[in-house]
Parts: structure tokens; C-alpha cells; sequence
């Protein structure tokens, strides 16, 4: 069998645990790139999806992988990594970090999204958002 004749998959086809498959595998040889070996966690062990582990230091981020940007406080305080694709690439940001700055421009606060439920994502991102989270990029 050559596998450059079988048709490539259709993201948009995939089922929802099929399509996080799918990213885990894409983020993780871009991961490679930057001395990161993945292992995928069955389980969301302490909200990670996957654990990234650097080659030269021991570096260990407890990765959740998301579809977008996304806060969450059921994360807080957990160290952990959310990692998204926009645009044809991806990002990866300390979750507690980056809310903090989110919440510290007051992007978040007075939404009942984040104020009451918890959890805020950005289906699209503004110039702006895309501004701030460029240092995030891989």
C-alpha cells in the first residue's frame, strides 16, 4: 500500500474525539520542532490532555488542547498549557498567565460568560487579540 495515494482526511468529516486525534498529532511534531516529545493522556489527568516534555531541561506542560482561545476557571491554579489552532497556526499559552493580562485590560470581566459560568472563549480573534497572543505562536 502507498500511503501518498490514500485520499487525506477531511478535518471538518472527523467526529469530536477523532478531530482531537487529529490536532494532537499536528501540534505534537510541530512540538518536536521546539525539543518537545508528546505522550497523550487517556484521561484529562489534572485537566491535561497531553504532557510535553523538553529534550534539554526537565520541563514538563501539562497541555489541554483546545479548538480556540479559551479560559476556563476550573484551570486556575493548575499549571496548566492551553494549545489552539487559528489560521493555520498554532498557539500555546500558560492559562493563568495569560488571564491574568486578559484580566487585567478588563477583556474578560463584566462578560456573564467569564462573571458567571466561568469559562470565556473567542470564536474569532480581533487584530488586537491577534496582537497580544503573537508571542504565543509556534
Amino acid at each position: 500500500m502507498k500511503l501518498n495515494q490514500l485520499p487525506k482526511v477531511e478535518y471538518q468529516s472527523l467526529n469530536p474525539r477523532q478531530k482531537e486525534t487529529y490536532n494532537f498529532q499536528k501540534v505534537s511534531a510541530i512540538l518536536a520542532d521546539y525539543g518537545f516529545a508528546t505522550i497523550k493522556l487517556n484521561d484529562d489527568w489534572a485537566n491535561a490532555d497531553f504532557i510535553a516534555q523538553h529534550i534539554d531541561e526537565d520541563k514538563y506542560l501539562k497541555v489541554q488542547l483546545k479548538g480556540r482561545l479559551t479560559f476556563d476557571k476550573k484551570y486556575l491554579g493548575k499549571d496548566l498549557y492551553i494549545c489552539f489552532p487559528y489560521e493555520n497556526h498554532w498557539y500555546v499559552y500558560n492559562h493563568d498567565n495569560l488571564l491574568e493580562e486578559f484580566l487585567g485590560k478588563g477583556k474578560l470581566s463584566g462578560t456573564s460568560s467569564w462573571d458567571e459560568k466561568g469559562l470565556y472563549h473567542f470564536p474569532k480573534l480581533s487584530k488586537d487579540i491577534l496582537i497580544e497572543i503573537d508571542g504565543f505562536k509556534l
